[in-house]
């Protein structure tokens, strides 16, 4: 038989999320790899799921999201930016916001278009950019003074006559950095220049540790060709439920849902109910869930760093990105890649090698990301596992 896969999807593979939470269940590992907590969420939002399947909110939902929540979003929204947006014409309810990225690009790219991703990204970001036929263009990132960011001319460089547009994420999954006003006002500015949209992925809005998340589209001349999307899943510890959204223009909306609504068509209508309850009440849960995440991101940190890793403190998310240089010598390794690989399989804890979501051979392959979204009892056994490297 010939090879059935489409040719945009061979360079990608299995997600190595599914591949090293495959590997670490083989193995029985602590598994820091993925990133899902190892606690549910809050009662009060599972019990308003429940009370709507109960009241009878179980057909499809309106596909742009049922009203109630986008309402919610919106005015969250305004709230937190000072955007006012309609929220039956300007926000789109998703599945999850991976499904928005995905609808968002394959709305508003069209082939031979170029889309800029900084690198490391998130791996469903190139894999959508490969559905459009478009062409990913890559800028750096990199450490400087403890966090990673980019070179503002290197940026510049990225932009040319077919960028269509960028795709911003901060708080920064793998990195931690929530970038700063100064960094998104000469995205801004590039974007403004030349007639691109910014796609800001804000999933980690709620989780950062004493730095300001600032929203992109809230900069001057920024609304209108600002998509941003977010989800409940990180806020609320419910990744498994998968309600998302994009907030945008008219215009843009319309080009979001033309790809939606064929993608998925609507979102769980259960969810979606319990979701705008969520966002309605849930600030004293994030503000908790947000403490307990920023003690865990200091103990799994100062550890490994006792171990042996070079740990650069993220601003934002939940994910630590390790330098392992001195720990893959001593276990006699060569890269990020193979170091997940043992320590799964030789420790018991399992980990992300960033160099899987970059362009750039090589290109933190020094790195190793360990997800601290995990009960302390998690991280106890993780670290008491890792400290075998020493012994």
């Amino acid at each position: 038989m010939p090879i059935q896969t489409a040719e945009r999807f061979r360079p990608f593979g299995t997600t190595i999320f599914a591949e090293m939470s495959r590997l670490a269940a083989e193995h029985n590992a602590v598994n820091l790899s993925q990133g899902f907590p190892d606690f549910d969420g809050p009662d009060f939002v599972k019990d308003a799921a429940k009370r709507a399947i109960d009241e009878h909110q179980n057909q499809y939902a309106r596909s742009a999201g049922v009203p109630e929540l986008v309402t919610t979003i919106a005015r969250r929204f305004a709230q937190r930016t000072g955007v006012a947006v309609d929220p039956m014409s300007q926000v789109t309810a998703t599945s999850g916001c991976t499904e928005a990225i995905a609808s968002t690009l394959l709305g508003t790219v069209n082939p031979g278009d170029e889309v800029i991703l900084f690198e490391p990204y998130y791996d469903s970001y190139r894999a959508c950019v490969a559905m459009t036929g478009a062409e990913a263009r890559f800028v750096t990132l990199r450490p400087v003074n403890g966090r990673f960011t980019f070179d503002p001319e290197e940026l510049a460089r990225a932009f040319s006559s077919k960028t269509r547009a960028i795709l911003v994420n901060t708080p920064h999954n793998p990195t931690g950095t929530v970038f700063t006003r100064e960094e998104l006002d000469q995205i801004a500015e590039l974007c403004q220049r030349h007639n691109a949209i910014a796609l800001s992925d804000e999933v980690y809005e709620d989780l950062t540790y004493g730095t300001p998340h600032i929203s992109i589209a809230s900069l001057p001349g920024m609304a209108d060709r600002t998509v941003t999307l977010s989800s409940l899943g990180k806020s609320f510890s419910l990744t498994g439920w998968k309600v998302g959204w994009a907030i945008t223009s008219d215009e843009l909306s319309a080009a979001i849902r033309s790809a939606h609504q064929f993608v998925t068509f609507s979102t769980s209508t259960p969810f979606q109910h319990a979701a705008s309850v969520a966002l309605q009440i849930g600030e004293e849960y994030i503000s908790e869930l947000r403490a307990m995440y920023l003690r865990n991101r200091d103990y799994l940190g100062e550890a490994l760093a006792e171990i042996g890793f070079d740990v650069i403190v993220p601003q934002g998310t939940y994910f630590i990105l390790a330098e392992h240089s001195r720990v893959s010598e001593r276990l006699g390794v060569k890269n990020d890649v193979e170091l997940a690989i043992k320590l799964t399989s030789d420790i018991g804890v399992a980990a992300i090698p960033p160099s899987v979501f970059c362009a750039t051979e090589g290109h933190c392959s020094n790195y190793l990301r360990f997800a601290f979204c995990k009960q302390k009892a998690t991280l106890d056994e993780a670290i008491r596992r890792l400290r075998k490297i020493g012994s």
